[in-house]
């Protein structure tokens, strides 16, 4: 019996040992090829020499200084690196260890400004039904990941929620895209109206939504929208790129390729690649002055907060994106896998939508594709096609309830940055003899 606490007490999983580029090895030899990077992490694929050189040197320095006694060279680098390439007015970052304290730390950043500024009465947050910002008790109340949440609802605290963006499911026949876009963004404006603007703190969203919605993108000027109604009301908006961004969507930040800069920025996952926990967020540069002009110092921070080891493996991680080309690989292999996948099951009668943005794409599973009608949930078609894709040497990240916490199956592909064209082939291949086995 094994003495962990596994996820899943039910079930037995393989022993991985070893990675190799994008496949991970068990211990009895069998390769499986990543395409969703665990969920979303494993940009640059497994046992990468220069990251690995990196983290050996750094621990044969350094592995650890707090945060509250030293700064460190990777630790400041790492912002450099990430300030340079963010949307103007996005200056400062903050590192912890993982996604769900990138958003915690939000939270807590979005107060503490509102404070400082004199407006305390600024503690609300407006989030979205069917987003997933972590697994924490502050991160779960904001996301309406019905599975997730309801053993602790009972400890959640109140959010706001208002419509996602789910173009497939949810934009009516008589409007454009824009205009449905236009339509759910309003619904900030009448939740900042009904909480009263003077009590609301922040708005957060993920620009690519994930592992709730299946890789949901943005319709044109849904995100240009959320930014204005934010800025009528005094609002700070935070985008959640813990999963779609640092290059997932072929641009460093997913929101640079809708040109919308938010107040602040989360991100993890793509950050460290897998190499190290690490997590983080960037802040605008007002919320920056307003805390050096009131009390000058931040009220957070954790035992691992800047981490220094974690630092020089996301900083190693980010050199390597840059040094070999890679985000216009998500670009031209995403466009690729997005073709294939369109050429092999845009007319497949258990796919009823395929979308996405780089190397983060979706599948959204149905038992009729004109009907749109869902697969029954009882099934549980979307972990069956993960234990078939399994058994064929696919790993993908299929999820239940999309829809409504209940019905709805997708699959999200998020294979690392430096995919081949073969592996673009093996991906569709593994992955359709996967669904054929579960049709029935």
């Amino acid at each position: 019996m094994s003495h962990v606490l596994h996820r899943d007490l039910k079930r037995s999983l393989p022993v991985a040992v070893k990675g190799e580029g994008a496949y991970v090895i068990d211990s009895t030899g069998k390769r499986y090829l990543d395409a969703s990077g665990g969920p979303a992490v494993s940009c640059l694929g497994h046992s990468h020499p220069k990251v690995i050189a990196a983290i050996a040197r750094q621990a044969s320095e350094l592995a650890y200084g707090y945060t509250l006694f030293f700064t460190s060279p990777a630790m400041e680098k790492l912002a450099d690196r990430l300030v340079e390439q963010a949307p103007d007015g996005l200056d400062s970052a903050f590192f912890v260890a993982g996604g769900a304290e990138a958003v915690e730390s939000a939270i807590k950043l979005a107060r503490q400004y509102h404070m400082e500024r004199g407006e305390a009465t600024r503690r609300l947050f407006i989030a979205r039904r069917r987003s997933y910002h972590g697994n924490t008790l502050a991160t779960l109340a904001l996301g309406e990941d019905v599975n997730r949440r309801a053993p602790y609802e009972a400890l959640l605290a109140p959010v706001e929620h208002i419509a996602p963006c789910y173009e497939y499911r949810d934009r009516r026949a008589d409007e454009t895209a824009e205009q449905y876009g236009m339509r759910i963004a309003d619904e900030l404006d009448a939740a900042i109206r009904k909480l009263g603007a003077e009590n609301v703190a922040a708005f957060i969203a993920e620009p690519v939504t994930g592992a709730s919605l299946g890789a949901a993108p943005p319709v044109p000027g849904y995100l240009k929208r959320l930014r204005e109604i934010c800025d009528r009301h005094g609002v700070l908006l935070i985008f959640d790129e813990v999963m779609c961004g640092m290059g997932r969507t072929g641009h460093m930040y997913a929101c640079a390729e809708d040109g919308v800069t938010p107040d602040i920025l989360t991100m993890a996952k793509g950050l460290g690649g897998g190499y190290a926990p690490i997590g983080g967020l960037l802040a605008h540069r007002r919320i920056r002055d307003a805390i050096a002009a009131g009390s000058g110092v931040l009220k957070h921070g954790t035992t691992y907060s800047g981490h220094t080891l974690s630092c020089a493996a996301a900083l190693a991680v980010q050199d390597a994106i840059a040094e070999e080309g890679l985000l216009e690989n998500v670009r031209k292999m995403g466009g690729l896998l997005r073709e294939r996948l369109n050429e092999c099951f845009g007319q497949h009668p258990q796919v009823g939508d395929i979308r996405g943005r780089g190397m983060f794409l979706g599948l959204e599973l149905v038992a009729d594709r004109e009907t749109k009608a869902p697969l029954d949930p009882a099934r549980k078609t979307w972990l069956r096609v993960r234990e078939a894709a399994m058994e064929r040497g696919l790993i993908c990240y299929p999820g239940g309830g999309c829809i409504d916490g209940k019905q709805g199956d997708h699959i999200i592909l998020a294979p690392p940055y430096n995919l081949t064209e073969a592996q673009v082939g093996e991906i569709v291949e593994k992955l359709g003899a996967a669904l054929a086995a579960t049709a029935a």
